[in-house]
């Protein structure tokens, strides 16, 4: 399987790409996963990753890209992998494709994991006082939400353009939630 998860800030992803790529047996690749690993090995393109991250600056798609690239070339990627926070703009997602055209693969799936804004605010906010995260207050979340809206809502038009979206809906108890992923999985887009 090589699937990519979708979703807002408090939707879950995470948590529920942790416990599908456990038992898909393929690796959970997370967006920081990834950028701290590039750093950490001292590759070029990790290099010029940490320039952006040492000044709190996005990474630029073309440096991303490179970093998936890299991650996605090693051996546990073999089998499949999950790609949790990538990509996060369209730019990305056409870059993904492009990559996977090279490597000879395509995505399985495409998930979206789909809450309406009170309940993803609801979570944050109680995630911000049972962890202290400093990210998950009310005033962050808006500008999380915000950007969410502006520049990774249209990757999920993107790959519902292609037929290749399977929204989920992301609301519920973890179990619950876990069933509808490992049926639309064993399913795919459009299935039951």
């Amino acid at each position: 399987m090589r699937i990519v998860f979708l979703g807002p800030p408090g939707a879950g992803k995470g948590t529920q790409a942790a416990q599908v790529a456990a038992r898909a047996g393929i690796p959970h690749i997370s967006t920081g996963d990834m950028m701290r690993a590039a750093i950490a090995s001292g590759t070029p393109v990790g290099a010029r990753a940490k320039e952006f991250v040492d000044v709190g600056k996005l990474v630029p798609d073309d440096v991303m890209i490179e970093v998936v690239r890299e991650r996605l070339g090693q051996d546990d990627c073999d089998p499949g992998f999950l790609l949790d926070g990538f990509p996060r703009t369209v730019a990305q997602a056409a870059a993904l494709d492009r990559l996977l055209a090279e490597l000879r693969l395509e995505l399985t799936h495409v998930i979206e994991l789909q809450v309406p804004n009170e309940v993803l605010i609801e979570r944050l906010l109680e995630r911000g006082k049972r962890d202290g995260r400093s990210d998950d207050t009310a005033e962050v979340i808006e500008e999380r939400l915000r950007v969410y809206e502006e520049l990774t809502r249209p990757v999920s038009a993107f790959y519902a353009e292609k037929g290749s979206l399977i929204p989920i809906d992301g609301v519920g108890t973890i179990e619950e939630i876990g069933t509808r992923l490992a049926a639309a999985l064993e399913n795919g887009p459009g299935g039951p």
